[in-house]
């Protein structure tokens, strides 16, 4: 009984001291444009792409916001620690992780990713969950959050 009581003292002070304090939400104030936009630049924005030649085109090809790479920072992660079942000789449940085309058809039981949203990906809360892999160590916690945040970024082949 007595740790209850000390467990919600505690839980009643920390949230007591969350609300107090913090100033009250209020209207955000509008955005005002501080310097001119070139036509280019506006084609741009219109046209949702960059202008060609300009330096956000150079930019885009390069890397994703993100700056997390399928090749580079996905594909590794699963060469090391899921391919064994989903690759190769084998594809568990006709999951095939060694290519980005293979991950984008996904399973038997149908898609693992859902792009541009991680928390609704099947590969995700399997990883989290601690499901996946079945054989040899879970993934890291950095893992996780670099399969996530390219997922988030919109699961691209890059």
């Amino acid at each position: 009984m007595k740790k209850k009581l000390i467990f919600s003292l505690t839980l009643l002070t920390l949230i007591i001291a969350a609300c107090s304090g913090q100033p009250t939400q209020t209207q955000p104030e509008p955005v005002v444009p501080t310097q001119a936009v070139s036509t280019e630049a506006s084609i741009a924005t219109d046209t949702g792409a960059p202008a060609p030649g300009s330096e956000a085109t150079e930019a885009a090809t390069e890397a994703p916001a993100s700056g997390i790479s399928f090749a580079n920072d996905i594909s590794p992660i699963f060469a090391s620690s899921c391919n064994e079942c989903h690759g190769g000789k084998q594809t568990k449940a006709g999951l095939d992780l060694q290519t980005y085309e293979s991950l984008m058809a996904g399973s038997f039981d149908g898609v693992v990713i859902v792009a541009g949203n991680s928390a609704e990906s099947f590969l995700v809360q399997q990883v989290v969950e601690g499901e996946m892999p079945k054989r040899g160590p879970k993934l890291t916690a950095e893992q996780i959050q670099i399969i996530s945040d390219w997922i988030d970024a919109g699961a691209l082949n890059n």
